[in-house]
């Protein structure tokens, strides 16, 4: 092979090499891209409230404060009975610092907690009705009510409903909603919130 040949041989196999380097990066970037909008969309307000989700027997969300200075930890457990077709909810609560104080909780329509619970948005109101006590005659389907804490803080409470689902469509599942923990009580009066207070714990039903 003439010297030039070999030469032109030369660049044209360290230009491939250069192109499947290029490739092959751009690929693991595509892909993790791909993952990445794929798992936001998964958590998005929008696929949250149009898309039908799998159906599951047990969910859970782990509550934890949404602002640095308050101590706030707690878990929901949700369970369908298959008998009857209703969700239980065993939730359970640890806030020091509302020792002897009853906390409102409630289901908001958007699985994010960012913002202090902000971006959780409002009560999940499926039904349009005006907010208020639960089982009275109007009441949002995320309106769960208060929680009455002990002298250390701990509160639980047991609700069981066939207003949820855990999936299915968007009228009455509770996946990848908000469980928000807010710093008073509710008054089952005021609209459309019940004059809870602040955002002070948030967890995501998954």
């Amino acid at each position: 092979m003439k010297p030039g040949a070999f030469i032109f041989a030369a660049a044209l196999v360290l230009f491939s090499c250069k192109n499947e380097d290029k490739e092959t990066t751009s690929t693991t970037d595509t892909l993790g891209n791909l993952t990445d909008t794929s798992l936001t969309r998964i958590d998005s307000p929008s696929m949250n409230d149009t898309m039908p989700i799998p159906m599951v027997n047990h969910a859970s969300a782990t509550l934890s404060a949404t602002y640095p200075d308050t101590t706030l930890s707690g878990e929901a457990r949700f369970d369908l009975d298959s008998a009857t077709g209703q969700v239980k909810m065993r939730l359970n609560l640890a806030i020091p610092a509302k020792a002897g104080k009853s906390v409102a909780v409630h289901i908001h329509e958007h699985g994010d907690c960012g913002d202090k619970g902000n971006m959780a948005h409002g009560h999940w109101n499926p039904t349009n009705e005006a907010h208020g006590k639960w089982g009275s005659s109007a009441y949002h389907s995320g309106d769960i009510g208060n929680v009455k804490l002990d002298k250390s803080g701990n509160g639980s409470l047991t609700l069981t409903t066939d207003r949820w689902t855990l999936g299915g469509t968007a009228d009455k599942n509770i996946l990848r909603k908000a469980l928000i923990v807010h710093g008073g009580a509710d008054d089952f009066k005021t609209q459309p919130t019940g004059n809870a207070g602040s955002r002070i714990g948030c967890g995501i039903i998954q």
